[in-house]
């Protein structure tokens, strides 16, 4: 009985150590996913909950940090589809959360914000993954579960109305 408690211990270390290298990555996408903290919150811990449950299969994955950031944009879409009444409308301005600090004065972050959330789920996803995340087209494709074309093509896209969307608001 105490090799399987040890065992367990080990798991929950492993997992602790994996949790502690990628949790502000995690709360920064589904911040930018979502465009609400206390969603963003709640996205990240039923995709760690998640993870935890199959946390043998995440290990085994080529890379483990891509397959819960897969589970993080799946939940999220789960997210969307059951509540869309809190996706930000695009005449809708974000509040800002965050001190002010230097890069305030570069990018406005609600605008930013309100602009990310004018996006469709998929393309916002993809602009946060390339982008904020800094994942190239084929590690986005592989967490999105869709071709580099695709990217390509969403990426595109998104930006076209990123453009649109910042500029009506200059």
């Amino acid at each position: 009985m105490s090799h399987r408690a040890s065992g367990t211990h080990g798991v929950e270390q492993e997992f602790r150590v994996f949790v502690q290298g990628i949790a502000d990555s995690l709360h920064r996408t589904a911040y930018l996913l979502c465009g609400d903290w206390y969603l963003a919150d709640d996205l990240v811990q039923e995709t760690l909950a998640k993870a935890y449950s199959n946390w043998r299969k995440v290990q085994r994955a080529d890379s483990p940090s891509a397959y819960v950031r897969r589970i993080l944009i799946n939940e999220s879409r789960r997210g969307w589809r059951r509540n869309r009444k809190h996706t930000v409308e695009s005449g809708t301005r974000v509040p800002d959360p965050a001190v002010a600090d230097m890069a305030d004065s570069v990018v406005n972050r609600a605008e930013l914000l309100h602009a990310l959330q004018a996006l469709p789920a998929r393309q916002r996803a993809t602009v946060v993954l390339r982008f904020l995340e800094g994942l190239s087209e084929r590690e986005t494709a592989a967490i999105l579960g869709c071709s580099e074309g695709t990217v390509k093509s969403q990426t595109s896209r998104a930006l076209i109305k990123l453009k649109t969307v910042l500029k009506e608001e200059y």
